[in-house]
C-alpha cells in the first residue's frame, strides 16, 4: 500500500540533509515540483509517512518510481522524436533552394565524385564559398555520394540531424538539472519553433545542424568532465529522495581528491568543441557558455544548498570553484576560439565577405545589432514574416528604433539581475545575448541585418528562461499540473502548425521568395532570387522587373547590376552594358566577384572588336580568380583572332576545367577542327551536345564570335 502512495519525482534534493522544517510531508512538496515542470515528473498525492518505517517497504516505492521515471523519460523522448519527424516529414520532396544550394552542392565539382581522398584534401584546405568547414563539406560530399544530386536524400539527413539535436537537447538538460518536464518542454520548443524551419529545409544550412549536434556533445561532454572533477564515479550522482526519521546520505559529489584533474574527459571536450568549429564557428562561444553552465545548472561556483532557489533537483559539483579557477580551466578551449576566428576572417576576406569599417562604419553595426536583438525577441514569442533574408538598411537607424530597443535590452537585463537568486533566469538571459554576439553584426560579413538560423543556438537561453520561469511561477501559484501540461501542449501544438505553415514556403523557389517579397520590406535579395528563377524559366523581361526594383531598393547591388548589364550586352546595348560594369568595379573589392565584372566587360569589347580593351580586362580577370571560366574563354577567342591556335585550344580547355559549357566545348570543337584534329574536335562536339541535352536553354555559340 506504501509503494501505492508513495512515488516522489527522479533526482530530488531539496528533502535531504537536515529536519524538516515545513509542516508539509516530504511527499507533499515532492507533488509541488512536480507540477512546476510541466507535467514532466512523476505525480503522487501527499501522505504523511510514518517513523519507523522498515528498510523493506523504504525499498519497494523507490523501485517503483525509478521505472516509472524511466518509462516517462522514454516515452516524452518518443513524443519528441515523432513529433519532429511528423512536422518536418514533407522536407524530403522538397527541392534545393537557388540560393547558396547551387554553389554549396549543385555545382560545386569538388564533391561530385563524392567523399573520396582529392575530397577530403580540398574540404580541410579551401576556403570555397569563403569559409572553412571541413566537416561540412565532407557530409555534403557523403550526401552526393549516397543521393547523387537528389534533394530529397540531402533534406532527410538534415531531418534525422534535428531529431537527433532534439533528443541531444533533451538528454543535456535532463542529466543537468533533473526536470524531466521543464527538459522535455525546452527540447519541445526548439523542435517545433518555425524560427528553425531555415536550418532544417535549407540544405546548405547542414553546417547549423551539425555544430549544433557537437556543441550540444560537448555540453554533455563537460558534464561529465566536471563531475569527475568533483570525485563523483557516477557522473553528477543526485540523491534520492529521504523518508521522514531516516539519515541523510552523502553526496559522492564532494568526495575525491579537489586537485585532481581527468586528462581523459577534457579532451573528448576538447575534439568535440574542435570538431564544431569544424563544421561552422558560431559555437565559437562555446567556453564562455560553458562558464554560465558552471554557474547554472551544474552550479560549480558558489553553489546553492536550497535546490528550490538553484533551479535544479540535482547536487551541486562539490567543492566550488572560483571564477578565475573555472576561466584557467578554458584556455585550451579560449585558445581555439581565437585560432577559429583568424580563420574565419582569413576566409570571409579572401572572398571579399567582410565589409569593412569605412563602408559599413561602427555605428551602424551599433545601431543594427540593438534593434535587431529585440527584434529576434519578437520572433521568439511571435514567429511571423518569417523569410530567409533580412537585407541590411545600410545606413543608421533612428533613434526613435534605438532607444526603445535599448531599453528594453537593460530592463531585462537588470530584471535578470535582480532576480539572480533564479539562476536560470540570468544564465538564459546572458546565453541569448552571448551566443548571438558573432552574428549580431558587429564584424559584419554578408549582407544580411539578421537571418533566422542565426537565432538557432541562442533561442535555446529563452526557453530555458521561459520554460523554468513559467514553472515556477505556477508553482507558486499552486496551478493544477494538469492545467500546466494542457498550456505546454497547446502551446507546441499551435507552434506545430506555424512551422508546418512555414515549411509549404520552402516547397519551391518561386513560393519562397514571392513569400519573402511580401512578408519583408525592401528585401531585394528575394527581387534578385526570383528574378534568377524567371531568368532559368525564359521568363526575361519579367526577371528585369524584379532585377530593376531591386536595384530601385539598393542601387550599389550587385545581382541587379550584374544581370542588367548582361541584359544590354544581349540586346545590344553595348556602351551601356560597358558603363554599368565600370560603375560596379569602382566599388568592387577584389576578389572572384570583380574578377567576374572584368571578364564580362572583356566580352563586350569582344563583341565591339576593341581586342586592345578586351585583353586587358580578360587578362585581369584571369589573373584575379584563375578559375573565371568567361576570363578564359574570352582569352581563348582573342588568341584565335589573333592566330594562335595551340593558345585558343590551351585557354578553352581551362575554361571547361572551370566550369564545363556548351559555348566553351564549341569554340574548342572548331578550334580544333581548324588545327587539323579532327577526332579531338569531334570529342569536343559531343561534349557540348550533351551539356546542350542537359541544359535546358543553354545559350547558342555565338556567331561570328572567331571573326578577326
Amino acid at each position: 500500500m506504501l509503494a501505492q502512495r508513495f512515488s516522489p519525482p527522479v533526482l530530488l534534493d531539496g528533502c535531504s540533509g537536515g529536519a524538516i522544517k515545513s509542516k508539509r510531508s516530504i511527499c507533499s512538496v515532492a507533488t509541488e515540483r512536480s507540477s512546476a515542470s510541466f507535467g514532466g515528473q512523476v505525480r503522487t498525492k501527499a501522505s504523511a509517512v510514518k517513523k519507523g518505517t522498515s528498510k523493506t517497504t523504504q525499498a519497494a516505492p523507490r523501485a517503483s518510481w525509478l521505472a516509472s521515471l524511466k518509462h516517462e523519460r522514454f516515452v516524452l523522448g518518443l513524443l519528441l522524436v515523432v513529433a519532429t519527424i511528423a512536422v518536418y516529414f514533407p522536407v524530403g520532396h522538397h527541392p534545393f533552394v537557388n540560393y547558396d544550394d547551387m554553389v554549396y552542392v549543385v555545382n560545386n565539382p569538388h564533391i561530385q565524385s563524392g567523399l573520396d581522398w582529392d575530397t577530403i584534401s580540398w574540404a580541410f584546405t579551401t576556403f570555397y564559398q569563403f569559409n572553412w568547414h571541413p566537416l561540412t563539406w565532407l557530409s555534403h560530399a557523403v550526401d552526393v555520394q549516397m543521393f547523387q544530386l537528389e534533394p530529397g536524400g540531402h533534406h532527410v539527413i538534415n531531418l534525422l540531424l534535428q531529431v537527433l539535436n532534439v533528443v541531444l537537447l533533451f538528454w543535456v538538460l535532463l542529466r543537468a538539472t533533473g526536470y524531466v518536464g521543464r527538459s522535455a518542454m525546452v527540447a519541445g520548443l526548439f523542435a517545433l519553433h518555425p524560427v528553425n524551419v531555415e536550418s532544417v529545409a535549407w540544405i546548405s544550412e547542414r553546417k547549423n545542424l551539425l555544430s549544433m549536434m557537437f556543441f550540444l556533445l560537448g555540453l554533455g561532454a563537460y558534464r561529465w568532465y566536471a563531475s569527475s572533477q568533483a570525485g563523483g564515479k557516477s557522473p553528477l550522482k543526485t540523491q534520492s529522495p529521504r523518508l521522514p526519521g531516516t539519515p541523510a546520505r552523502p553526496s559522492l559529489a564532494g568526495t575525491g581528491s579537489a586537485q585532481e584533474f581527468r586528462v581523459g574527459p577534457y579532451i573528448i571536450v576538447v575534439l568535440l568543441f574542435a570538431m564544431g568549429l569544424m563544421s561552422k564557428p558560431q559555437i565559437i562561444t562555446f567556453p564562455f557558455l560553458l562558464l554560465l553552465w558552471d554557474y547554472w545548472p551544474l552550479q560549480r561556483m558558489a553553489a546553492e544548498t536550497d535546490g528550490r532557489a538553484s533551479g535544479t533537483l540535482t547536487v551541486p559539483l562539490l567543492p566550488p570553484r572560483s571564477f578565475w579557477w573555472l576561466v584557467k580551466e578554458k584556455i585550451p578551449l579560449f585558445a581555439m576560439c581565437a585560432a577559429s576566428a583568424v580563420v574565419t576572417v582569413i576566409a570571409q576576406k579572401a572572398g571579399g565577405a567582410v565589409v569593412s569599417l569605412e563602408v559599413y562604419p561602427f555605428s551602424i553595426r551599433l545601431t543594427n545589432a540593438i534593434v535587431a536583438y529585440v527584434r529576434y525577441i519578437g520572433k521568439a514569442f511571435w514567429p511571423t514574416n518569417l523569410v530567409p533574408i533580412y537585407p541590411h538598411p545600410w545606413h543608421v537607424l533612428p533613434l526613435s528604433q534605438v532607444i526603445p530597443a535599448l531599453a528594453l535590452l537593460l530592463a531585462i537585463t537588470a530584471l535578470a539581475v535582480m532576480g539572480r537568486s533564479r539562476r536560470y533566469l540570468l544564465v538564459g538571459w546572458l546565453w541569448f545575448l552571448g551566443a548571438m554576439v558573432p552574428m549580431i553584426g558587429l564584424v559584419h560579413v554578408g549582407n544580411q541585418a539578421m537571418a533566422d538560423r542565426y537565432a538557432y543556438l541562442p533561442f535555446i537561453g529563452l526557453f530555458l528562461m521561459v520554460c523554468w520561469g513559467v514553472s515556477e511561477l505556477a508553482e507558486h501559484q499552486h496551478v493544477p499540473v494538469i492545467l500546466l501540461r494542457c498550456a505546454g501542449m497547446i502551446v507546441l501544438l499551435a507552434l506545430a502548425v506555424v512551422t508546418h505553415h512555414q515549411l509549404a514556403y520552402w516547397n519551391d523557389n518561386v513560393t519562397l521568395w514571392t513569400h519573402s517579397i511580401e512578408a519583408s520590406t525592401d528585401n531585394y535579395v528575394a527581387h534578385d532570387n526570383l528574378a534568377l528563377l524567371l531568368i532559368d524559366r525564359g521568363q526575361t523581361d519579367e526577371a528585369m522587373k524584379h532585377f530593376r526594383a531591386a536595384l530601385a531598393i539598393y542601387p550599389s547591388d550587385p545581382t541587379s547590376n550584374l544581370q542588367i548589364a548582361v541584359y544590354d550586352h544581349q540586346h545590344g546595348r553595348l556602351q551601356e552594358a560597358i558603363a554599368r560594369y565600370d560603375q560596379m568595379i569602382s566599388i568592387t573589392p577584389d576578389g572572384p566577384g570583380r574578377a567576374e565584372l572584368f571578364s564580362n566587360k572583356g566580352l563586350v569589347y569582344l563583341d565591339l572588336r576593341d581586342n586592345a580593351h578586351a585583353r586587358e580586362d580578360l587578362d585581369r580577370a584571369a589573373a584575379m580568380d584563375p578559375h573565371n571560366y568567361r576570363g578564359w574563354l574570352g582569352l581563348g577567342v582573342l588568341a584565335v583572332r589573333s592566330g594562335d591556335l595551340n593558345l585558343a585550344i590551351d585557354d578553352f580547355k581551362r575554361s571547361n576545367a572551370a566550369k564545363p559549357t556548351e559555348v566553351a566545348y564549341g569554340l574548342l570543337a572548331q578550334a580544333l577542327e581548324q588545327s587539323g584534329r579532327q577526332v579531338e574536335a569531334q570529342a569536343a562536339r559531343q561534349q557540348a551536345h550533351l551539356l546542350a541535352k542537359s541544359s535546358a536553354g543553354s545559350r547558342a555559340l555565338p556567331e561570328g564570335l572567331l571573326e578577326r
